[in-house]
């Protein structure tokens, strides 16, 4: 599996009582595949999978793949506390067809690299997709290091790794220490560094409700290698990368630019909620010089 463009993990809209708004989700998925998205993710923290249940997270991974069709390239989160229910996750992601998995490491329980890898590799065996890890360690509080990258790599199933530390340095190390583990961008105001270290995609929230804007960074940076025109849209787009790597409240921005669009993405479940009136003022004014800076700099580019 090759991984190449804009990959969306997508949010889990709701109605006010907290079950899933499935025709939200599937107007969603409509939106991103006539954009031009290259594939979805489901069962992401975007998706508030910490909120759902493993039965909750296959039902929505079930949808999102049926809906799909093979349109693009399904992946789904496995990510969990509890190593059984990784593996439920992950073979219930091989039995609905999906075509990869996400493999983050298990939250709050702080594993070694060596019991992290054998986590991993346990629900290698029990799915045999391909798959693509997940490195957070601002979330659970361990690295993938090199003696986990050691371990798993061996795997031919373990094709990419979606990077987001944010520390710069681990973008150097796997560009030339790990070649064939395709790097995947992670840390949306590192995307340019990304592509310019030879990431070919790019796993972004912001693509649920700004996905034209997200591709024409991908196709000016690796499709082009127009790093000119790639840092105007970078710096066009680094006052959303702040509100939302920076700003406390993720999800809740991400939900809210998804009703900018017009679409439905209903309340968040507990403990978050979402933003307030002076929040979401200033979430839409930086869409609005967003999308018309780089829309700008792309009919310049046509011109």
């Amino acid at each position: 599996m090759v991984l190449e463009g804009i990959y969306t993990p997508l949010i889990t809209p709701f109605h006010a009582d907290g079950s899933f708004d499935l025709d939200a989700l599937a107007q969603l998925i409509e939106r991103l595949i006539d954009a031009g998205v290259h594939g979805l993710i489901s069962g992401g923290s975007t998706g508030e999978n910490y909120a759902e249940t493993v039965e909750e997270r296959l039902e929505l991974a079930r949808f999102i793949t049926e809906r799909t069709n093979g349109r693009v390239p399904v992946i789904v989160g496995t990510g969990a506390m509890r190593t059984p229910d990784s593996i439920a996750l992950a073979q219930g992601a091989r039995d609905m067809g999906a075509d990869a998995i996400l493999l983050g490491t298990p939250p709050y329980s702080v594993p070694t690299e060596q019991e992290n890898a054998l986590n991993a590799l346990a629900i290698d065996r029990a799915c045999g997709l391909p798959i693509i890890l997940y490195n957070y360690p601002g979330r659970m509080s361990v690295e993938m290091g090199t003696t986990f990258l050691d371990r798993v790599g061996r795997s031919g199933n373990v094709i990419g790794i979606k990077e987001s530390s944010g520390d710069i340095n681990r973008v150097h190390l796997l560009a030339r220490d790990y070649p064939h583990i395709q790097m995947s961008c992670g840390m949306d105001d590192q995307a340019l560094e990304f592509f310019a270290w030879g990431a070919r995609s790019w796993i972004c929230a912001g693509s649920n409700f700004l996905p034209e804007e997200h591709i024409a960074l991908y196709r000016a940076c690796a499709m082009d290698g127009d790093f000119d025109r790639g840092r105007r849209i970078m710096s066009a787009m680094l006052p959303l990368m702040r509100v939302l790597e920076q700003g406390g409240k993720f999800i809740q921005c991400v939900k809210h630019g998804v009703e900018v669009t017009g679409l439905r993405a209903g309340p968040m479940r507990p403990p978050l909620k979402g933003l307030n009136k002076d929040e979401k003022r200033a979430l839409e004014q930086v869409i609005r010089t967003l999308k018309t800076t780089v829309a700008a700099i792309t009919e310049g580019n046509r011109a």
